[in-house]
């Protein structure tokens, strides 16, 4: 029992430092805020408006024998699957933020391995309880207003708790062997950068083709009576009118305590094993890296100056390193994903998707050596902005990197998807072209938006790992300066201008404002406007890139 002050120390310590962490961020904040909004908001209302309805259906006695069974089987199965998507999420959480303990070497000399796993798996099961808890009660309330008892609001966080006393403790042992494995052992550890892209690369592929729906529907149905569906029937305990089993209830809070037990007590050796090892020597990836790059310099040799092919295979060598610096490029991809499962159902794929990925691979060329070309120098830009370097080799240096790694895939993306594609092979032919050119042309613009707007700070990237990436409102006026030129010329080719002027005129006559018309030849004039400062735009933002570079002043 002495030991159990110094656990609630180290639970206490570790909830304090997260939620400060979390708190400062308001970037992540604003995201949370968002996902909440839009993704958690829905079912919220949905929830809140569906089950007292069901709580007076069930509190009026008028519920079957087949509709009392079908009843257990769902909330058993959801249980089940509720448990295991916890468990997923603990163990990624155990790998990416939880095994990799903040000042390891003084928590671990200031009190036994034992006292750190259990304020450590304490203070997870506190953290998702802050997410899980509220929401039940909520639910549970709604329920026990139309069944007019007070038993779900209880039930609903007693289920929270007991599944969260097997999945944490389940998840800190499985997501400690996996870092383990990733970070110590080294014929593992050499592969990691692959096997995390492999990993999500299968996550959101399965999401995308609906094959997560398939596994989990199949997850369900088997899982309804098994172990993981028991403490479903202490959720039964609060419906009205069903039966639960009270020895599945005692099963699952036995065995609750039993699985708990266990994985604390194997939590202990295998933290230990993983905290006091020695992390894995990559030295094989440093001379492979070395010979990379002398690859690449030898290949630039006869086109390019030496600063400039200095500069390029530095960027890239250095992002080969750290891969986690672009992890933002990815981002735009996530929303592509409900698509992918059309263009998978359809056997084809819609001519506007081809547009929008080549114009994603236009974006993403810009953004990954160019769009903040001072602060990616990092603690190296005092040394580098002092040096004979100038300006123009540096910023070109960059275009350089950026254009060989993303003209290979402006020429390889909008090919395939204008093959499969409706589009035309003159207009696929125009595709791959424009996309091509795009990919060397947006690096200059990306280049002064980035030196107007820099970033030297870094930022996390995820719990533990930090990167110096560009500021938003680089990232903001970039985008804005890639998006509104390519409306422009939409607007022109399709020769929508007295489209849009009717539009607007029907819009403003709906409206109470002030009546507001736009001629069809002023909207052609707008938009041959900005699509000629769009093309004038990459030379001109290359042309302050490189004075800013050049008359830097270093505070």
């Amino acid at each position: 029992m002495a030991h159990v002050p110094i656990s609630i120390t180290v639970a206490e310590t570790e909830v304090r430092r997260t939620v400060r962490a979390v708190a400062g961020d308001r970037t992540k904040l604003l995201m949370m805020a968002v996902v909440a909004l839009f993704m958690l908001g829905p079912v919220t209302a949905i929830g809140l408006v569906l089950l007292p309805e069901l709580g007076e259906q069930a509190a009026a006695g008028t519920l079957s024998t087949e509709v009392e069974t079908t009843v257990t089987e769902i909330v058993s199965g959801g249980v089940a699957v509720l448990w295991l998507f916890l468990l997923l999420m603990s163990v990624m959480r155990a790998v990416t933020a939880v095994a990799d303990i903040d000042k390891t070497a003084f928590l671990l000399l200031s009190t036994p391995v034992r006292n750190t796993v259990v304020g450590v798996v304490a203070a997870e099961i506190a953290l998702f309880a802050a997410w899980l808890v509220p929401p039940a009660v909520i639910f549970g309330a709604a329920f026990a207003s139309g069944a007019g008892t007070i038993l779900p609001v209880i039930a609903a966080p007693l289920l929270v708790g007991l599944v969260l006393l097997t999945v944490v403790p389940v998840g800190f042992v499985i997501g400690v062997l996996v870092r383990h494995l990733i970070t110590v052992y080294e014929p593992v550890a050499r592969y990691r950068t692959l096997l995390f892209a492999a990993f999500w690369i299968v996550y959101f592929g399965a999401v995308a083709t609906g094959g997560f729906n398939t596994v989990m529907g199949t997850l369900f149905t088997r899982l309804q009576a098994s172990p993981l569906g028991w403490p479903g029937h202490v959720l039964l305990l609060g419906i009205p009118g069903v039966d639960p089993s009270m020895p599945l209830i005692g099963g699952a809070i036995v065995g609750s305590a039993l699985v708990a037990g266990v994985a604390v007590a194997i939590g202990v050796p295998t933290a230990r094993r993983h905290w006091f090892a020695d992390p894995a020597r990559t030295g094989d990836e440093e001379v492979s890296e070395e010979t990379s790059s002398d690859r690449l310099n030898g290949f630039l040799s006869g086109t390019l100056s030496r600063p400039v092919r200095t500069v390029a295979v530095t960027a890239i060598r250095r992002t080969k390193r750290s891969p986690i610096r672009l992890a933002y490029v990815g981002y735009p991809l996530l929303g592509t994903l409900g698509f992918i499962q059309q263009i998978i159902e359809a056997g084809t794929v819609p001519s506007f998707m081809a547009v929008l990925f080549s114009l994603y691979v236009v974006w993403a060329a810009g953004v990954l050596f160019t769009l903040n070309p001072l602060g990616d120098l990092g603690t190296g830009l005092p040394a580098v902005v002092t040096s004979t370097l100038t300006g123009r080799q540096a910023i070109r240096g960059r275009i350089v990197a950026a254009a060989l790694v993303s003209v290979p895939f402006a020429l390889l993306v909008p090919a395939v998807l204008g093959i499969v594609s409706p589009l035309s092979l003159e207009r696929t032919a125009a595709l791959v072209a424009g996309t091509a050119v795009g990919a060397v042309v947006t690096p200059a613009l990306a280049s002064g938006i980035g030196s107007a707007f820099p970033r030297f700070g870094s930022v996390n990237v995820t719990n533990n790992r930090e990167a110096v990436m560009p500021s938003k409102t680089a990232f903001v006026v970039y985008t804005l300066a890639i998006v509104l030129p390519t409306v422009a010329a939409l607007v022109l080719y399709l020769e929508a201008p007295e489209a849009i002027a009717g539009l607007i005129a029907s819009v403003a006559a709906w409206s109470p404002a002030p009546d507001l018309s736009i001629s069809a030849h002023g909207i052609t004039v707008g938009a041959w406007i900005v699509l000629i400062g769009g093309l004038i735009a990459p030379l001109v933002s290359y042309r302050y890139a490189v004075e800013r570079f050049d008359w830097y002043a270093l505070e």
